[in-house]
Protein backbone atom coordinates (compact mmCIF):
# COMPACT_ATOMS: atom_id res chain seq x y z
CA UNK A 1 0.00 0.00 0.00
CA UNK A 2 1.34 3.44 -0.86
CA UNK A 3 0.47 6.38 1.34
CA UNK A 4 -0.06 9.89 -0.06
CA UNK A 5 2.39 11.46 2.39
CA UNK A 6 5.19 9.23 1.06
CA UNK A 7 5.33 10.55 -2.49
CA UNK A 8 7.40 13.68 -1.75
CA UNK A 9 10.28 11.61 -0.31
CA UNK A 10 9.81 8.37 -2.26
CA UNK A 11 13.42 7.98 -3.55
CA UNK A 12 14.78 8.77 -0.07
CA UNK A 13 12.35 6.31 1.51
CA UNK A 14 13.56 3.58 -0.85
CA UNK A 15 17.16 4.50 0.00
CA UNK A 16 16.35 4.06 3.72
CA UNK A 17 14.97 0.60 2.99
CA UNK A 18 18.13 -0.34 1.07
CA UNK A 19 20.37 1.00 3.83
CA UNK A 20 18.44 -0.91 6.51
CA UNK A 21 18.97 -4.15 4.58
CA UNK A 22 22.66 -3.38 4.01
CA UNK A 23 23.23 -2.76 7.72
CA UNK A 24 21.68 -6.01 8.90
CA UNK A 25 24.72 -7.99 7.85
CA UNK A 26 26.23 -10.11 10.61
CA UNK A 27 28.68 -13.00 10.83
CA UNK A 28 26.16 -14.75 13.07
CA UNK A 29 23.51 -16.48 10.91
CA UNK A 30 20.70 -16.24 13.48
CA UNK A 31 21.11 -12.46 13.71
CA UNK A 32 20.71 -12.14 9.94
CA UNK A 33 17.80 -14.57 9.88
CA UNK A 34 15.82 -12.73 12.59
CA UNK A 35 16.74 -9.31 11.21
CA UNK A 36 15.54 -10.31 7.73
CA UNK A 37 12.27 -11.60 9.23
CA UNK A 38 11.72 -8.26 10.96
CA UNK A 39 12.41 -6.21 7.85
CA UNK A 40 10.05 -8.35 5.73
CA UNK A 41 7.30 -7.62 8.27
CA UNK A 42 7.63 -4.03 7.14
CA UNK A 43 5.33 -1.75 9.08
CA UNK A 44 4.48 1.79 8.05
CA UNK A 45 7.91 3.19 8.99
CA UNK A 46 6.35 6.44 10.18
CA UNK A 47 9.28 7.38 12.42
CA UNK A 48 11.99 7.21 9.73
CA UNK A 49 9.57 8.98 7.40
CA UNK A 50 9.42 11.84 9.92
CA UNK A 51 13.20 12.26 9.72
CA UNK A 52 13.05 12.57 5.94
CA UNK A 53 10.09 14.98 5.90
CA UNK A 54 11.50 17.23 8.64
CA UNK A 55 15.00 17.38 7.15
CA UNK A 56 13.58 18.19 3.71
CA UNK A 57 11.12 20.74 5.12
CA UNK A 58 14.20 22.56 6.44
CA UNK A 59 15.86 22.55 3.02
CA UNK A 60 18.37 19.75 3.68
CA UNK A 61 20.42 18.84 0.60
CA UNK A 62 22.77 16.12 1.86
CA UNK A 63 22.40 12.33 2.22
CA UNK A 64 22.87 11.80 5.94
CA UNK A 65 19.11 12.06 6.58
CA UNK A 66 18.78 8.61 4.98
CA UNK A 67 21.24 7.19 7.51
CA UNK A 68 19.49 9.00 10.36
CA UNK A 69 16.12 7.58 9.27
CA UNK A 70 17.59 4.06 9.28
CA UNK A 71 19.00 4.69 12.79
CA UNK A 72 15.51 5.63 14.01
CA UNK A 73 14.02 2.48 12.49
CA UNK A 74 16.70 0.30 14.13
CA UNK A 75 16.07 1.91 17.52
CA UNK A 76 12.31 1.43 17.09
CA UNK A 77 12.65 -2.22 16.03
CA UNK A 78 15.01 -2.95 18.95
CA UNK A 79 12.42 -1.52 21.33
CA UNK A 80 9.64 -3.60 19.76
CA UNK A 81 11.69 -6.77 20.21
CA UNK A 82 12.19 -6.02 23.89
CA UNK A 83 8.56 -4.89 24.27
CA UNK A 84 7.20 -8.14 22.88
CA UNK A 85 9.26 -10.15 25.37
CA UNK A 86 8.08 -8.01 28.29
CA UNK A 87 4.45 -8.16 27.12
CA UNK A 88 4.66 -11.85 26.12
CA UNK A 89 3.05 -10.89 22.78
CA UNK A 90 2.69 -13.49 20.07
CA UNK A 91 1.43 -11.30 17.21
CA UNK A 92 2.99 -8.16 15.73
CA UNK A 93 2.28 -6.58 12.33
CA UNK A 94 0.03 -9.52 11.54
CA UNK A 95 2.79 -12.11 12.01
CA UNK A 96 4.25 -14.20 14.79
CA UNK A 97 6.56 -12.16 17.01
CA UNK A 98 10.26 -13.02 17.14
CA UNK A 99 9.92 -14.20 20.75
CA UNK A 100 7.03 -16.50 19.73
CA UNK A 101 9.01 -17.91 16.78
CA UNK A 102 12.56 -18.06 18.19
CA UNK A 103 12.16 -17.56 21.95
CA UNK A 104 12.86 -14.74 24.41
CA UNK A 105 16.67 -14.90 24.53
CA UNK A 106 17.25 -14.43 20.75
CA UNK A 107 14.61 -11.67 20.75
CA UNK A 108 16.37 -9.69 23.48
CA UNK A 109 19.84 -10.24 22.03
CA UNK A 110 18.93 -9.29 18.46
CA UNK A 111 17.26 -6.20 19.96
CA UNK A 112 20.62 -5.40 21.56
CA UNK A 113 22.36 -5.95 18.21
CA UNK A 114 20.01 -3.49 16.45
CA UNK A 115 20.48 -0.97 19.24
CA UNK A 116 24.25 -1.09 19.02
CA UNK A 117 24.19 -1.01 15.20
CA UNK A 118 22.05 2.14 15.43
CA UNK A 119 24.68 3.78 17.64
CA UNK A 120 27.47 2.76 15.22
CA UNK A 121 25.59 4.47 12.38
CA UNK A 122 24.89 7.49 14.58
CA UNK A 123 28.62 7.90 15.24
CA UNK A 124 29.16 7.64 11.50
CA UNK A 125 26.79 10.59 10.93
CA UNK A 126 29.01 12.47 13.37
CA UNK A 127 26.56 15.19 14.43
CA UNK A 128 26.95 15.65 18.17
CA UNK A 129 23.55 17.35 18.65
CA UNK A 130 21.79 14.53 16.80
CA UNK A 131 23.59 12.01 19.02
CA UNK A 132 22.56 13.99 22.09
CA UNK A 133 18.87 14.00 21.03
CA UNK A 134 18.80 10.26 20.24
CA UNK A 135 20.78 9.08 23.27
CA UNK A 136 18.56 11.13 25.58
CA UNK A 137 15.45 9.80 23.80
CA UNK A 138 16.47 6.15 24.22
CA UNK A 139 17.03 6.81 27.91
CA UNK A 140 13.60 8.43 28.35
CA UNK A 141 11.91 5.59 26.42
CA UNK A 142 13.56 3.00 28.68
CA UNK A 143 12.26 4.94 31.71
CA UNK A 144 8.80 4.92 30.14
CA UNK A 145 8.94 1.14 29.75
CA UNK A 146 9.81 0.71 33.42
CA UNK A 147 7.15 3.24 34.45
CA UNK A 148 4.51 1.38 32.44
CA UNK A 149 5.57 -1.87 34.10
CA UNK A 150 5.06 -0.34 37.54
CA UNK A 151 1.46 0.60 36.61
CA UNK A 152 0.49 -2.82 35.20
CA UNK A 153 -2.72 -4.20 36.75
CA UNK A 154 -3.22 -0.98 38.70
CA UNK A 155 -6.80 0.31 38.22
CA UNK A 156 -5.93 3.49 40.16
CA UNK A 157 -3.77 4.76 37.25
CA UNK A 158 -4.76 8.36 36.46
CA UNK A 159 -5.06 10.15 33.12
CA UNK A 160 -2.01 12.28 34.05
CA UNK A 161 0.04 9.13 34.73
CA UNK A 162 -1.15 7.58 31.45
CA UNK A 163 -0.07 10.72 29.54
CA UNK A 164 3.34 10.63 31.24
CA UNK A 165 3.84 7.00 30.20
CA UNK A 166 2.83 7.47 26.56
CA UNK A 167 4.86 10.70 26.31
CA UNK A 168 7.95 8.73 27.31
CA UNK A 169 7.23 5.36 25.77
CA UNK A 170 5.75 6.29 22.38
CA UNK A 171 5.76 10.01 21.66
CA UNK A 172 9.44 10.41 22.55
CA UNK A 173 10.72 8.56 19.48
CA UNK A 174 8.38 10.50 17.17
CA UNK A 175 9.65 13.70 18.81
CA UNK A 176 13.29 12.66 18.53
CA UNK A 177 12.89 11.66 14.86
CA UNK A 178 11.37 15.04 13.94
CA UNK A 179 13.79 17.01 16.12
CA UNK A 180 16.91 15.20 14.87
CA UNK A 181 15.81 15.67 11.24
CA UNK A 182 15.51 19.43 11.81
CA UNK A 183 18.85 19.65 13.65
CA UNK A 184 20.65 17.66 10.93
CA UNK A 185 19.33 20.18 8.39
CA UNK A 186 20.63 23.10 10.46
CA UNK A 187 17.17 24.57 11.03
CA UNK A 188 16.81 27.84 12.94
CA UNK A 189 15.66 27.60 16.55
CA UNK A 190 12.00 28.48 15.87
CA UNK A 191 11.67 25.81 13.13
CA UNK A 192 13.59 23.24 15.17
CA UNK A 193 11.29 23.65 18.18
CA UNK A 194 8.17 23.66 15.99
CA UNK A 195 9.14 20.34 14.37
CA UNK A 196 10.17 18.81 17.70
CA UNK A 197 6.73 19.67 19.15
CA UNK A 198 4.99 18.48 15.98
CA UNK A 199 6.63 15.06 16.54
CA UNK A 200 5.51 14.99 20.16
CA UNK A 201 1.84 15.74 19.38
CA UNK A 202 1.86 13.31 16.46
CA UNK A 203 3.24 10.59 18.75
CA UNK A 204 0.63 11.24 21.45
CA UNK A 205 -2.18 11.13 18.88
CA UNK A 206 -0.74 7.91 17.44
CA UNK A 207 -0.78 6.15 20.82
CA UNK A 208 -4.25 7.36 21.79
CA UNK A 209 -5.69 6.06 18.53
CA UNK A 210 -3.82 2.77 19.08
CA UNK A 211 -5.37 2.45 22.53
CA UNK A 212 -8.81 3.17 21.09
CA UNK A 213 -8.35 0.58 18.34
CA UNK A 214 -7.70 -2.05 21.02
CA UNK A 215 -11.48 -1.92 21.58
CA UNK A 216 -12.63 -0.97 18.08
CA UNK A 217 -10.33 -2.53 15.53
CA UNK A 218 -9.88 -5.99 14.05
CA UNK A 219 -6.70 -8.10 14.28
CA UNK A 220 -6.16 -7.35 10.56
CA UNK A 221 -6.32 -3.58 11.17
CA UNK A 222 -4.15 -3.72 14.25
CA UNK A 223 -1.68 -6.41 13.23
CA UNK A 224 -2.03 -7.69 16.81
CA UNK A 225 -4.72 -9.37 18.88
CA UNK A 226 -7.73 -7.33 19.97
CA UNK A 227 -7.76 -6.79 23.72
CA UNK A 228 -4.01 -7.27 24.08
CA UNK A 229 -3.72 -4.27 26.40
CA UNK A 230 -6.46 -5.58 28.65
CA UNK A 231 -4.91 -9.06 28.67
CA UNK A 232 -1.58 -7.55 29.75
CA UNK A 233 -3.22 -5.42 32.44
CA UNK A 234 -2.28 -2.13 30.74
CA UNK A 235 -4.47 0.71 31.93
CA UNK A 236 -5.09 2.86 28.86
CA UNK A 237 -7.19 6.01 28.40
CA UNK A 238 -10.42 4.23 27.34
CA UNK A 239 -10.36 2.21 30.58
CA UNK A 240 -9.47 5.20 32.77
CA UNK A 241 -12.40 7.19 31.34
CA UNK A 242 -14.81 4.23 31.50
CA UNK A 243 -14.02 3.87 35.23
CA UNK A 244 -14.44 7.62 35.72
CA UNK A 245 -17.80 7.80 33.91
CA UNK A 246 -19.25 4.39 34.75
CA UNK A 247 -21.72 3.35 37.45
CA UNK A 248 -20.19 1.79 40.60
CA UNK A 249 -20.85 -1.78 39.38
CA UNK A 250 -19.35 -0.94 35.95
CA UNK A 251 -16.28 0.54 37.61
CA UNK A 252 -15.90 -2.55 39.81
CA UNK A 253 -16.20 -4.81 36.74
CA UNK A 254 -13.39 -2.91 34.94
CA UNK A 255 -11.16 -2.83 38.04
CA UNK A 256 -11.56 -6.58 38.38
CA UNK A 257 -10.71 -7.15 34.70
CA UNK A 258 -7.58 -4.97 35.00
CA UNK A 259 -6.38 -6.81 38.11
CA UNK A 260 -6.99 -10.27 36.64
CA UNK A 261 -6.11 -9.70 32.99
CA UNK A 262 -7.40 -12.11 30.37
CA UNK A 263 -9.77 -11.29 27.53
CA UNK A 264 -12.74 -13.48 28.44
CA UNK A 265 -14.58 -10.28 29.46
CA UNK A 266 -13.64 -8.45 26.26
CA UNK A 267 -17.16 -8.32 24.67
CA UNK A 268 -18.61 -6.75 27.85
CA UNK A 269 -15.60 -4.43 28.10
CA UNK A 270 -16.09 -3.22 24.52
CA UNK A 271 -19.74 -2.45 25.34
CA UNK A 272 -18.69 -0.61 28.49
CA UNK A 273 -16.08 1.67 26.90
CA UNK A 274 -18.66 2.60 24.26
CA UNK A 275 -21.54 3.10 26.72
CA UNK A 276 -19.46 5.36 29.01
CA UNK A 277 -18.28 7.55 26.09
CA UNK A 278 -14.69 6.49 26.84
CA UNK A 279 -13.91 5.89 23.15
CA UNK A 280 -15.49 9.21 22.21
CA UNK A 281 -13.34 11.01 24.82
CA UNK A 282 -10.18 9.23 23.63
CA UNK A 283 -11.03 10.24 20.08
CA UNK A 284 -11.49 13.87 21.15
CA UNK A 285 -8.12 13.89 22.92
CA UNK A 286 -6.40 12.45 19.85
CA UNK A 287 -8.07 15.13 17.79
CA UNK A 288 -6.75 17.84 20.14
CA UNK A 289 -3.23 16.46 19.61
CA UNK A 290 -3.85 16.50 15.85
CA UNK A 291 -4.79 20.20 15.97
CA UNK A 292 -1.71 21.03 18.06
CA UNK A 293 0.57 19.12 15.67
CA UNK A 294 -0.87 20.96 12.67
CA UNK A 295 -0.57 24.28 14.50
CA UNK A 296 3.15 23.63 15.05
CA UNK A 297 3.59 23.48 11.27
CA UNK A 298 2.46 27.12 11.02
CA UNK A 299 5.94 27.98 12.31
CA UNK A 300 7.65 26.07 9.48
CA UNK A 301 8.11 27.44 5.95
CA UNK A 302 5.30 26.12 3.73
CA UNK A 303 6.34 23.41 1.25
CA UNK A 304 5.24 20.07 -0.22
CA UNK A 305 6.91 18.48 2.80
CA UNK A 306 4.82 20.37 5.38
CA UNK A 307 1.75 19.52 3.28
CA UNK A 308 2.65 15.83 3.55
CA UNK A 309 3.17 16.22 7.30
CA UNK A 310 -0.41 17.50 7.65
CA UNK A 311 -1.65 14.54 5.62
CA UNK A 312 0.38 12.24 7.88
CA UNK A 313 -1.29 13.58 11.06
CA UNK A 314 -4.73 13.08 9.52
CA UNK A 315 -3.80 9.55 8.48
CA UNK A 316 -2.64 8.70 12.02
CA UNK A 317 -5.78 10.07 13.71
CA UNK A 318 -8.29 8.78 11.16
CA UNK A 319 -6.90 5.23 11.00
CA UNK A 320 -10.06 3.67 12.42
CA UNK A 321 -12.31 5.00 9.66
Amino acid sequence: MTYPFLSVVKPDFQAVDDLIRANLNSEVPMVEEIAAYLIEAGGKRLRPLLVLLCAKACGYQGNEHVKLAAVIEFLHTAMLLHDDVVDESDLRRGRETVNAAWGNAPSVLVGDFLHSRAFEMMVDIGNIRVMEILSKATNVIAEGEVQQLSFIRNPATTEVEYLEIISRKTAMLFQAAAHAGAVLAGADEKTEHALRDYGLHLGLAFQMVDDQLDYLGTPEELGKNIGDDLAEGKVTLPLIVAMRNGQPEQKAFIEDAIRNGGVENLPEMIQLVKATDALKYTSEQANTERCQAIECLNNVAESDFTGSMRTLVNFVVDRHH
